[in-house]
């Protein structure tokens, strides 16, 4: 498992957003060298976890919950042949395009170590948006990309530290339960009834997902008719 490139954003004016001023960081390339990664501070304040990146839109973007966007380069792949054509790593506005990790099946709390210090943590799959649509450039993407479920991986920074491309990746903690980053995804989207499931989880999951389970098992229950007992996700 490694890590085949670290890619950063430039703020770009766009006719497909409606961010202010048109802005967007989501056109983001490979660099060379070096990156610090660390801990933003809270959505709507904190915008992307690496050095040099561009987060223009802090209510949805960015955030500790949000700090590091990854995508497998066998999802890109898998892409390139459905889409017959190129996708350069970073083509999906991801920070890290990795290969040999099952990035959209991690779990959520899985942890990740790149590098010699820095360790990531799994904590939702990526909710595809209007700009994601206008910047891949293909008719009825959001719809595509939410049947596939290729998520990839939101992370929080646990440790802080540098990485480059070419640094190995580790799972230095996987969870016991089986909530992954698709499931996450799949209970936010298309099937509310997951969400339950979601509360394995616990603390690890995505702040905003958490809120969303247990609104629904307060209003809904689980599902089984039995109290629904969530776990450390630590």
């Amino acid at each position: 498992m490694r890590l085949l490139s670290v890619n950063l954003g430039r703020p770009k004016a766009v006719p497909y957003t409606d961010q202010p001023q048109g802005l967007t960081g989501i056109d983001k390339r490979p660099v060379e060298g070096p990156v610090r990664v660390a801990a933003p501070g809270p959505k709507g304040v904190g915008a992307s976890g690496l050095a040099g990146d561009t987060v223009c839109h802090l209510r949805h973007h960015g955030g500790d919950d949000q700090a590091v966007y990854a995508v497998a380069r066998e999802d890109l792949d898998d892409w390139e042949r459905e889409l017959g054509r190129t996708l350069a790593n970073g083509a999906f506005g991801e920070n890290l395009t990795t290969t040999g990790l099952d990035v959209s099946g991690a779990r959520i709390g899985e942890r990740w170590q790149i590098g010699p210090d820095l360790v990531l943590e799994v904590t939702a799959g990526r909710i595809p948006c209007r700009t994601f649509q206008g910047h891949v450039g293909e008719k009825r993407w959001v719809r595509r990309f939410t049947e596939k479920a290729a998520t990839g991986a939101y992370l929080r920074v646990v440790v802080p530290g540098e990485i480059r491309a070419g640094d190995p990746v580790r799972i230095v903690h996987l969870p016991e339960h089986e909530v992954t980053a698709r499931m996450q995804f799949q209970a936010a989207t298309t099937h509310r009834e997951l969400l339950p499931r979601l509360l394995a989880a616990g603390e690890a999951l995505h702040s905003e997902s958490l809120a969303a389970a247990r609104e629904y098992v307060a209003k809904y229950g689980d599902g089984s008719g039995a109290k629904h007992t969530e776990t450390s996700g630590g």
